[in-house]
């Protein structure tokens, strides 16, 4: 023999004897594997026994019949999502984003015969592990259509101004109740939790001129504002000078006509009185108006008829004390 070769000399006895055992043993160890599966807290394990539904089996430990039955392990606890028009590449705190390849399903036309670009997310459970396996083929691809289909509904009722700007929320709203109506329809099992619009564009080439029309709107949005904010301080202004003008002037009319009225009844109380006694009346009068004369005219000198006593009322005292120059 040469030194590269050599020789296992095997007794075939002993493979004889312990072949068998080594095969019985493997088996063992691949029946024990196939037959214990571990249910995660999450998760509901759903038996199949010969391509037909057998049990639900809970959390924990559980054991199959290998070669005979399957287990299938939905996620009924966990929330889970589709993404459309974008894929998530990198979780975290600053997740990153993959958009490049999916503009076909975020391509959308609206109402108005307008193109507009669509990013949305969809939240949804597993409620029923029976519907989700048998009721609907591949209950994942036919939520993904499902969603489209609806979001596609919900954007072409609405004009492209409503799904860029105000009407975001009434959409994604809109969609999450047609959506949970559809899955209802189809059985599949699922319950929508959520419809996230995650961006809203208009498409590349005319997001320039889009933009220049929203600086346009906003403008003018301004000059409105503006404008009302002049008038809301100008117009009340004016309108209560004109107020406080109405009222000076009713005042002044209520009180003339008043005073008119008064002196209307003042003049036929006199004339009432006059007539019932018009000779102390008359003489009443001109006391009343020589009480108002006399003391304007200055000195005053009244003599009898036959004039005389006419010195003591002239004064003289006051005349030689002041005498004219």
């Amino acid at each position: 023999m040469s030194d590269n070769q050599f020789e296992i000399n095997v007794n075939p006895d002993w493979i004889k004897k312990y072949l068998s055992k080594i095969i019985l043993a493997i088996a063992v160890i691949i029946v024990v594997f196939s037959a214990v599966k571990t249910v995660g807290p999450e998760e509901e394990g759903v038996v199949i026994q010969l391509g037909e539904y057998n049990r639900t089996v809970l959390p924990g430990l559980n054991f199959i019949i290998p070669f005979v039955e399957t287990m299938y392990k939905i996620p009924v606890q966990r929330q889970l999502k589709q993404e459309f028009g974008f894929r998530t590449s990198a979780a975290g705190v600053r997740s990153d984003y993959v958009k490049s390849g999916y503009g076909d399903e975020s391509m959308m036309l609206t109402g108005d015969l307008n193109l507009t670009d669509v990013e949305w997310v969809v939240q949804y459970r597993i409620v029923n592990s029976y519907n989700y396996l048998f009721r609907v083929r591949n209950a994942e691809k036919t939520l993904n259509d499902m969603s489209e289909a609806a979001m596609r509904k919900i954007v072409g009722d609405r004009t492209v101004n409503e799904v860029l700007t105000v009407g975001r929320q009434e959409i994604a709203t809109s969609v999450e109740v047609l959506l949970q109506e559809m899955c209802d329809e189809y059985e599949n099992g699922i319950r929508i939790d959520q419809v996230v619009l995650q961006d809203v564009n208009p498409p590349e080439p005319v997001k320039p001129s889009f933009n220049a029309v929203n600086e346009a709107q906003q403008e003018r949005e301004t000059l409105i504002n503006q404008a009302e904010a002049d008038y809301n301080r100008v117009i009340p202004r004016a309108r209560g000078i004109a107020d406080e003008t109405i009222q000076l002037a009713e005042a002044y009319a209520l009180n003339r006509v008043n005073g008119a009225k008064g002196e209307a009844n003042r003049f036929n109380s006199v004339f009432e009185a006059y007539v019932k006694a018009p000779e102390v009346t008359r003489q009443r009068l001109y006391l009343e108006t020589l009480e108002k004369v006399l003391p304007k005219i200055g000195n005053t000198v009244i003599t009898d008829e036959s004039g005389s006593n006419v010195l003591p009322l002239l004064n003289l005292n006051k005349a030689i004390q002041n005498p004219a120059p």
